[in-house]
């Protein structure tokens, strides 16, 4: 009997930790073969690929991201392949069972839950005789009618082998993400999160996840993802795992979700005292700073104390932290959201994930949608439509600021104009994004491509066009931003120079004969009159960059930058001089 199990992740870096799962589990009584496609596959390849390794039965691991492109290949698969066994699983089957046994009438049977016993029972019985009523956890049909059998225990964690061993996986180990649980479960009951449905938290043997880490980070692992719901719920086995990540992580990055508000100050002063800079990542789900949101999904969540967590990992300047929303969560209409965003950029996180709440199957939130008038798409992703306080005109709207946030600040393109214009310029943070938002969509960028230096022009043309102030230090602050973004001298800029050539000329030959007018440290560059004019561009700004940038004040002085892109260490340092000084000393 050949067994496949497969999966269509989102993107080819990520892996699935359900098949490693599954598999460690079955073997070495059934070897499994396990294969990754992505939701982007065309589905005739998938089928071509999947036929050709005729399999007897097959498992898919479905979530809202996949299923419907799961379903097109399991129809495909039963037209060519009638007696394949077509085992589906994972979470967004586990829940209205029933209705996926009807929907896809192709799949034999459902794995719900926690599925590595159940797949290796339902393994036993398909080779010998065939008892699938005997098998917790499974769902099937029989005679025409679905059966849903009671759920299974839940597994020994320490029973389970590990996942994380496989030699075929080795060779991609350091080009996708490493997938990484030390618990399973969650403490908290938030109503639109399929883990308030689980009760209680499990944990792996900290000696054994120690063992699989150090495995993962020998056998070349970039990044790893640590899938707990709460990392930090524990704070003993938490602060067990960081020592050993610091001890032993050559290089690699780790990521976790945590909960901040329960995040302990010596937890914190022990990471940012402890921990190399650029190995940690946190993620922490913010979702609503509206009081009265939270306590209608049972959530939770004191935002003083998860304020003072974020401004202290970000002032110890040690983990970057990937910030969450949802738009759409009960009570929360546009203006109640709007001071949600502006609550949370306000503590200025690397990454700002403004997403929309779906109706997940199986989660309070959606058994009682009628209660707030939602309204959402019917298949995967089930995200909302609308409710009773924030219409559908009202999520487009919010969209058009996702779609500028992603640009502008997630991706860090340039932080020192986004900043000088939600502070100086915009009312508040979302007003920005939320009029820049309707311009780009007026303008139907939406739906073109775009280079980085489309992105600073079509920002200074909405800035124009709204007729903004001090445009001029606005412009001086994309300037700076378009040169350090860049490793090499770009090619294009997004702006006419204001010097002409001559001009450009004149002044790097200046800088070559006169370096100190720059600085000491430009001057021990030594770069030669040639080197400037390979290495570096030049413009003149309208104020005192350096001054702004220790200070965030505008003072008035007409200044040169001069942006070095080091060919060597591939990375830019700016530099200014005044212009006035720079004639001087090109003269003395």
């Amino acid at each position: 009997m050949k067994v496949v199990l497969t999966t269509l992740n989102a993107k080819y870096i990520h892996t699935c930790l359900a098949l490693r799962c599954l598999k460690a589990y079955a073997e070495p009584e059934y070897p499994v073969e396990m294969v990754e496609f992505t939701i982007k596959d065309p589905v005739m390849n998938i089928v071509t690929d999947l036929y050709q390794r005729k399999p007897d039965v097959i498992g898919f691991s479905c979530y809202i991201w996949n299923i419907e492109e799961t379903i097109k290949v399991v129809e495909m698969l039963k037209k060519i392949m009638p007696d394949i066994k077509i085992v589906l699983g994972g979470p967004e089957v586990s829940y209205d069972t029933a209705y996926w046994l009807e929907r896809i009438p192709h799949a034999d049977f459902i794995v719900v839950g926690e599925g590595e016993e159940t797949f290796k029972l339902l393994l036993d019985e398909l080779n010998g005789e065939e008892k699938f009523h005997m098998v917790f956890g499974l769902a099937y049909r029989k005679d025409g009618k679905e059966i849903v059998n009671p759920p299974s225990a839940k597994p020994d964690l320490n029973a389970i082998p590990s996942p994380y061993r496989f030699q075929e996986d080795l060779p991609a180990l350091s080009k996708r993400v490493t997938y990484f649980e030390t618990s399973r479960g969650c403490p908290f009951s938030c109503q639109f999160c399929l883990s308030s449905i689980e009760v209680g938290v499990r944990y792996f043997d900290i000696e054994r996840v120690k063992s699989d880490l150090l495995f993962l980070i020998k056998s070349g692992a970039k990044l790893i993802k640590f899938v707990d719901r709460t990392f930090n719920i524990k704070r003993d086995y938490a602060l067990e795992i960081f020592q050993f990540l610091i001890d032993n992580h050559e290089g690699c990055v780790f990521q976790f979700e945590i909960t901040a508000d329960i995040m302990r100050p010596e937890v914190l002063e022990f990471l940012n005292e402890n921990a190399p800079a650029g190995i940690f990542r946190f993620e922490i789900g913010v979702q609503s700073t509206n009081d009265a949101t939270n306590e209608l999904v049972k959530r939770k969540q004191n935002f003083e104390k998860l304020s003072r967590t974020v401004t202290l990992v970000k002032e110890g300047g040690k983990i970057d932290q990937h910030l969450d929303l949802i738009a759409g969560l009960p009570d929360e209409n546009y203006d109640s959201f709007k001071k949600t965003f502006n609550d949370v950029f306000a503590l200025r996180p690397e990454e700002l994930q403004l997403g929309f709440l779906k109706m997940l199957r199986g989660t309070g939130l959606r058994l009682r949608a009628e209660d707030h008038d939602y309204v959402y798409m019917e298949h995967a992703p089930y995200e909302i439509l609308g409710n009773k306080i924030l219409p559908f005109s009202d999520i487009v709207r919010i969209k058009r600021v996702e779609d500028v946030l992603e640009k502008y600040w997630n991706d860090h393109r340039m932080d020192e104009t986004i900043e000088y214009l939600v502070t100086k310029e915009f009312d508040s943070a979302f007003d920005f994004f939320q009029q820049f938002g309707d311009y780009w969509d007026k303008q139907g960028w939406s739906k073109i491509g775009h280079q980085l230096e489309d992105l600073f022009r079509r920002l200074y043309e909405f800035l124009q066009a709204r007729e903004t102030k001090n445009l001029k230090v606005i412009h001086g602050l994309m300037v700076y931003d378009y040169f350090v973004r860049h490793k090499h001298k770009p090619r294009t800029t997004w702006w006419n120079f204001s010097l002409t050539k001559e001009q450009q000329s004149h002044y790097l030959k200046s800088i070559a004969t006169a370096p100190d007018t720059v600085s000491e440290q430009f001057s021990s560059l030594s770069l030669a009159e040639k080197d400037l004019h390979k290495h570096t561009m030049i413009e003149v700004i309208a104020f005192d960059l350096d001054h702004y940038l220790q200070t965030k004040e505008v003072v008035d002085n007409k200044q040169l930058i001069i942006a070095y892109f080091n060919p060597k260490e591939l990375n830019t340092t700016h530099y200014t001089c005044e212009i006035n000084k720079l004639e001087q000393g090109a003269l003395s």
